[in-house]
């Protein structure tokens, strides 16, 4: 868990907490043995952020098996990239829009 926000991460944040006013998202939240960096537990949605360092094979599969562990869970996971989020702010945050009740 760090306790830095990446400027992304900083930028989702807010935009959560300004724009879902009715539903809870917390940030940087464990969930069994992974840190979710997103979750609004009414919507059962997680939502991840990931820079280049998860392009690699190895993230890449680390990332599957962490996203099958929290769907196992009930989550319903959504990854963006951090350049997604950089610059295209609006886009990221139709399309959290759809997956809440």
């Amino acid at each position: 868990m760090r306790r830095a926000q990446t400027p992304e991460e900083e930028m989702l944040w807010r935009a959560l907490r300004n724009r879902f006013q009715t539903l809870k998202f917390r940030r940087q939240q464990p969930i069994g043995p992974y840190i979710a960096d997103f979750v609004c537990y009414q919507a059962k949605l997680v939502i991840e952020l990931d820079g280049s360092q998860h392009a690699g094979e190895s993230a890449r599969a680390y990332d599957a098996v962490r996203t099958e562990f929290l769907e196992a869970g009930g989550f319903r996971v959504l990854r963006f990239w951090n350049s997604e989020v950089r610059f295209n702010l609006q886009g990221v945050i139709q399309s959290i829009q759809t997956h809440l009740p």
